[in-house]
């Protein structure tokens, strides 16, 4: 079964951003990879959490419906509901999504997409120009980070601009052009502090599908 990431461009989109990414790098030496990930954490509270309000809300209920106010009945009934709906939020990963506030998921992906910078080695280009166009999928969310080298000539507050426009048009549809947009944006913005070089390598994958080999 496919997940989130293999899923959430088709095929000839995922080809059509890799062309396009390796177009915008031969104008700049900066190297630009989108990366699209499922989810960027599994939000386990979320699970308990909504197991404890619907078990809750099911054991008042049924012994309101049953007409049994002891404590016991309560309990049994609070405790099988709590394990169920536990059980079903972890096997539903959607239905958590009422139990997660924004800020958890912002910081969530914040730190997925540093995590993942390092891990598919952006930080390891030869003039420290890597920039991660991070998407996660479960929580809708865009990030995007420069390296070193970048950011000390372009101010990292100008990506929220290009997540905005990219986050936009993947609400209305349109992934694989909202993404291709944005490295085109990323381009714009690096290649007049960091223009091609005659010696230039593409040092890094042009997309990288998390739970994919690359």
């Amino acid at each position: 079964m496919k997940t989130l990431a293999q899923t959430f461009l088709t095929k000839e989109e995922q080809e059509k951003l890799t062309a396009c990414v390796r177009e915008v790098e031969k104008k700049t030496s900066g190297e630009i990879v989108p990366v699209i990930a499922s989810s960027s954490y599994d939000y386990p509270r979320a699970a308990h959490l909504g197991g404890l309000l619907l078990g809750i809300l099911v054991a008042v209920c049924v012994t309101m419906l049953l007409d049994r106010e002891d404590m016991w009945t309560f309990l049994a009934l609070f405790l099988g509901g709590y394990v169920l709906f536990s059980r079903l939020l972890n096997a539903l990963p959607d239905l958590k999504q009422p139990f997660i506030s924004r800020r958890e998921m912002r910081e969530e992906v914040e730190e997925a997409a540093l995590t993942s910078f390092y891990l598919n080695g952006l930080h390891r280009t030869r003039d420290l120009t890597g920039v991660i166009i991070y998407v996660s999928v479960y929580e809708r969310a865009v990030q995007i980070l420069a390296d070193k080298g970048i950011n000390d000539k372009v101010d990292p507050a100008v990506w929220d601009d290009v997540v905005a426009e990219v986050t936009a048009g993947i609400k209305a549809g349109n992934p694989g052009e909202a993404l291709c947009l944005g490295v085109k944006r990323c381009g714009e913005m690096i290649t007049k502090h960091f223009p091609i070089k005659p010696d230039d390598e593409d040092e890094l994958p042009n997309l990288i599908i998390e739970g994919e080999a690359h």
